[in-house]
């Protein structure tokens, strides 16, 4: 049986129920490419999710500013998500104190859940991204990657 989870970062979707038969990034931009609209998918077939991140500059983010693969720990990075997805979900349900159009949709992130490195290494990258290009501080210390 799939399991399912949606989010919506701004455009971004995270969705599950995975298709794929392999982990799989697209739309390798180059900087020129920078403004126009991005588009990562990362899919675990094993666990049955996948990640779809769609955000003008995040591709071009990730691969230059981003930390790599394996520099933290998966547990550093459960914790991390855990946190700024609570702090999120919070500000969707104060669409009169936040701003509604940043956080449109509650994000079903669930520790209990292994997601996996590239899933939660993917959410923590873009968690960071937003903070610093939309000025947001979501749970404590955000590095200015």
């Amino acid at each position: 049986m799939k399991k399912c989870i949606s989010i919506l970062f701004i455009l971004a979707t995270i969705i599950a129920c995975s298709t794929a038969s392999q982990n799989i990034a697209d739309n390798h931009k180059t900087p020129s490419n920078k403004t126009e609209n991005d588009t990562i998918r990362i899919a675990n077939d094993s666990l049955e999710y996948e990640v779809i991140i769609i955000d003008n500059g995040f591709n071009y983010w990730l691969s230059s500013t981003a930390l790599p693969r394996n520099y933290h720990s998966l547990a550093f990075l459960e914790n991390k998500n855990y946190q700024y997805v609570t702090e999120w979900n919070n500000r969707v349900l104060q669409p009169n104190r936040y701003n509604p159009n940043l956080y449109e949709m509650r994000i079903d992130y669930q520790p209990q859940i292994h997601y996996g490195y590239e899933v939660n290494y993917l959410i923590y990258n873009y968690m960071i991204y937003f903070q610093n290009t939309y000025k947001q501080k979501l749970a404590g210390y955000v590095p200015l990657r």
